[in-house]
């Protein structure tokens, strides 16, 4: 259970640097008949946005990298539900846990999402990203936004964020998937299974440990 638990992480940090750079890389690959939908723009803001950023705090991140944490939830984390991902990421503990033990779940769920983004963000490479022409319907409030990784001498990898509308908030992010992998759905089962040995307390204290050094 260890090697498997270890093994979903490592995939679950292979999604999260991926992400990150189809955030960095979609401005200049997105297609015309995107550029009509909500979705899509909202990736092109993001992107446009946080080129900026990284540019202008270039020297400053190389003196304090952990400046990236501001960055990362400042221009990328307001298009996530932490909610809604939480909740799916917890499954059936969700509904387990109480009021207390869920408002400090999504919190420490929150940073680590922001904790692991960053250190992709730091270490990212140039991968090519092709977006595959919009075929969701918007009326429905749930669309996925999907697109193809290119790598080099190898075979594409198919990636896609799922997205609904907020009618508050606008269109956020609720899960990614990669070659049909989903980051909700790897964390659900190592979460499952901290639970099951641990506890829910335990789970969220274990969190809170790893993120002490994420101040955002």
């Amino acid at each position: 259970m260890i090697n498997t638990t270890h093994s979903l992480l490592s995939r679950l940090f292979f999604v999260s640097s991926l992400f990150v750079s189809v955030f960095l890389f979609s401005a200049s690959n997105v297609s015309a008949n995107a550029d009509s939908n909500e979705p899509y723009d909202l990736v092109q803001h993001a992107t446009k946005h946080m080129l900026e950023a990284l540019k202008a705090n270039k020297d400053q991140l190389e003196e304090d990298p952990t400046i990236i944490y501001g960055l990362v939830q400042d221009i990328l984390m307001p298009n996530f539900d932490f909610a809604k991902m939480g909740k799916l990421a917890l499954g059936k503990n969700w509904r387990k846990a109480d009021s207390v033990q869920r408002e400090r779940f999504v919190e420490e769920f929150r940073l680590l999402i922001i904790r692991t983004y960053s250190t992709a963000m730091l270490e990212y490479t140039n991968e090519e990203i092709k977006f595959l022409p919009f075929t969701g319907d918007l009326s429905k409030k749930k669309v996925k936004v999907k697109m193809e990784i290119i790598q080099p001498g190898g075979p594409s990898i198919p990636l896609a964020l799922s997205m609904y509308l907020n009618k508050d908030t606008g269109w956020k992010v609720y899960d990614v998937k990669i070659d049909g992998i989903s980051l909700v759905t790897n964390y659900r089962s190592t979460f499952a299974t901290k639970i099951r040995n641990g506890g829910m307390d335990k789970l969220i204290d274990n969190l809170a440990n790893r993120n002490e050094k994420v101040k955002v």
